[in-house]
């Protein structure tokens, strides 16, 4: 979760300020717990626990959904958030040159994909659901949403980047999912980034249910279906491959053919074994960031 100082973010910094939450966060990083079980735990009612718990939620931190239970229908609780990077204002003199591109999800330029799969704009989706012919359809440019359990999707990128700049590091930055709509799993899918055919790396995912009413999701999409992702910021500089600041490979930018007047970005789900079921990309309109596929490229101007 990538928090600022902006009132977006007030939520979650109310949610943290008291004693008695952070503790439920504590709670909840060894097991899913319903609230009577969190109550108990700590000393508190049942009325007063679920007013924390609704703080929680409200902030994303925690997910809840309704199951049985032996006194009737209770509300199991499980923690949804893994780590929190704050982004603070820059000064202006340390503000670094880049070349921004924003890609629309709906803007691929190839795909090779299998069910489950599917395309959704911010009105509805697109065609039908596992037939990957509809992603050609020409509407998709308009898609903010999809989904595929295997195979790849590519990007092609403009390069705006003068013979006078040194690049210093690119920053690929998108919201993802590692589950699928209408298939939840525990185990999340591998996902492996290349760039102009060069492999950047796998990133083995995480488990995220993103099951809570995303912040920008369309009111017409369903509620038990994958509600949003994870801004996650993929980057790559003089000493390797990163996915939110922790390497995934040796690959350097130096290593990389970044001077091209076109990129290509493929984000692709290996064939693997086991129950992992897909990705979901989530663009404008769609989950809780309100941006597609964003492309940074830092650079410093040569002296004369």
């Amino acid at each position: 979760m990538e928090l600022d100082t902006s009132t977006h973010s007030l939520p979650v910094y109310e949610a943290l300020a008291s004693s008695v939450r952070l503790s439920i966060l504590q709670l909840l990083s060894t097991r899913q717990m319903n609230v009577r079980e969190l109550a108990e735990a700590l000393s508190l009612s049942s009325a007063i626990m679920t007013m924390h718990v609704k703080k929680l939620e409200k902030a994303r931190l925690i997910t809840t959904k309704m199951a049985p239970g032996k006194g009737g229908v209770q509300k199991i609780c499980t923690l949804s958030a893994k780590k929190i990077e704050i982004t603070l204002p820059t000064s202006p003199g340390l503000h670094r040159k880049s070349h921004q591109t924003e890609v629309s999800v709906g803007h691929y330029t190839d795909f090779d994909l299998l069910p489950s799969c599917g395309i959704a704009t911010v009105e509805h989706t697109i065609g039908e659901y596992n037939e990957p012919r509809y992603f050609w359809y020409p509407e998709r440019v308009q898609a903010k949403m999809l989904w595929f359990s295997r195979g790849y999707i590519e990007y092609k990128v403009p390069n705006f980047l003068l013979g006078s700049q040194n690049p210093e590091e690119l920053e690929i930055t998108f919201e993802l999912s590692t589950m699928l709509p209408f298939h939840p799993g525990n185990e999340p899918a591998g996902v492996v980034f290349s760039f102009n055919s060069i492999e950047l790396g796998k990133w083995s995912g995480q488990t995220y249910q993103g099951t809570s009413r995303g912040i920008h999701t369309p009111a017409w999409w369903s509620d038990p279906v994958s509600q949003s992702g994870l801004l996650k910021t993929l980057r790559m500089n003089r000493n390797g491959t990163y996915m939110d600041g922790k390497r995934i490979s040796d690959v350097t930018l130096d290593t990389l053919p970044i001077r091209d007047k076109q990129w290509t970005f493929r984000i692709a789900v290996p064939e693997q074994n086991g129950s992992s079921p897909g990705i979901t990309l989530f663009g404008r309109g769609f989950g809780n960031h309100q941006q597609d596929l964003l492309f940074n490229l830092y650079y410093n101007e040569q002296e004369a």
